[in-house]
Formats: C-alpha cells, structure tokens, sequence
C-alpha cells in the first residue's frame, strides 16, 4: 500500500512539474489544472464541488502553486468537464475564465486583488 502511495505521489509530482495529463490505467487519468484559487476557502469550495461529481477519484489543491491535481475517470468525465466545473464554481482553470456571476458570489478573499 505505501508503494502504491509513493508512487501516486511521484506520479502527482510530475504532472505538475511537465504540465499534462497521464493516464493511469484503462480507465483513470491523472490531469493538473491551474486555478486561481487563492485561500482555504477556495480550497474547500472547489474539492468540495468536484467530489460530488461523478468519475473524480482524488483531489489535491496545492495553494501555493495554485495547481489543482485530479484523478478522474475518463470514461464518466473529462478534463473539459472539470475545467468548465472550476469555472462554474467561480475560478479560473488553465485557459477558461471564471463564470462572472460565480465569480461574484464569491467572498471577498477569494477574488483577485484589484492590481491583478
């Protein structure tokens, strides 16, 4: 069971560091998103939402990098799905803007200072 984390773990590190999307197995693929997640609240708000949706296996939100890792199934949902979610949610996903309403729903220490 450790060597199976460890190798998650190497697996997360590498993603993040390359940039793309690994397929793990027949069905599970491993993508990194960039958000604009910012604080713990933000945080809460996106793993909270995509954990609910179908196929997402394992979240993690690296607030310092603002490098959101999932592991999904491919075969329930896709890296678009998830990016649009983010966004619906009120934060940016790599290229895909926030949804200006979400955006607006949000407390204040989850939006972007003004001079960004």
């Amino acid at each position: 069971m450790k060597a199976k984390s460890l190798l998650l773990m190497l697996l997360f590190i590498s993603l993040a560091y390359f940039g793309m999307t690994q397929k793990i197995n027949e069905k599970n693929t491993v993508v990194v998103i960039k958000t604009s997640a910012q604080c713990e609240m933000c945080k809460e708000r996106i793993v909270s939402e995509l954990s609910m949706r179908k196929g997402v296996k394992k979240i993690d939100l690296s607030l310092e990098t603002q490098e959101l890792t999932v592991i999904y199934n491919g075969v329930k949902t896709s890296e678009d799905e998830l990016r649009e979610a983010i966004s619906k949610i009120g934060y940016s996903a790599d290229d895909i803007e926030a949804s200006q309403e979400a955006y607006e729903n949000l407390p204040n220490c989850c939006k972007k200072p003004k001079d960004q």
